[in-house]
């Protein structure tokens, strides 16, 4: 894992930096932007046919808003096309994923509310996430 934050040392009231840029430009599965006290801003990348994985945050709301690209949004079994300028909002405890349907990656931003990761993640694919998330545990 790479950590950095590039936005960390800006007006913690004002995000300078044109997030749909920043977020179709990322090509790092989940890259950490931005952490406060009570919330941060995540980019991902999801290639083709792959996804984020099923998940429960116990204590953390998401939004997630789509950038570019298909996919598809699975909250508590239910599936729900979500593709660019959709926004999903995933509720703590509820099991939630979020799949890639289309042909080029899937882009995102997410807001998890409290932080869910380390301040400055860089995770370059999904396998380095879950074996860092593995390793914690």
């Amino acid at each position: 894992m790479k950590t950095h934050e590039p936005y960390a040392k800006q007006n913690p009231r004002f995000f300078e930096g044109n997030i749909k840029k920043i977020t179709k430009d990322n090509r790092s599965f989940r890259e950490v932007l931005y952490t406060g006290p009570h919330s941060q801003l995540v980019v991902m990348s999801i290639p083709p046919g792959e996804e984020i994985g099923e998940e429960v945050h116990t204590k953390t709301d998401q939004l997630l808003v789509i950038v570019d690209g298909k996919g598809e949004a699975i909250l508590d079994g239910k599936r729900q096309a979500a593709d660019e300028h959709n926004v999903i909002f995933v509720t703590a405890g509820t099991s939630h994923n979020v799949r890639n349907t289309g042909k080029k990656d899937l882009k995102l931003f997410t807001v998890y509310a409290p932080p869910a990761h380390a301040a400055g993640t860089i995770h370059k694919t999904r396998e380095e996430a879950m074996h860092e998330e593995e390793e914690a545990a």
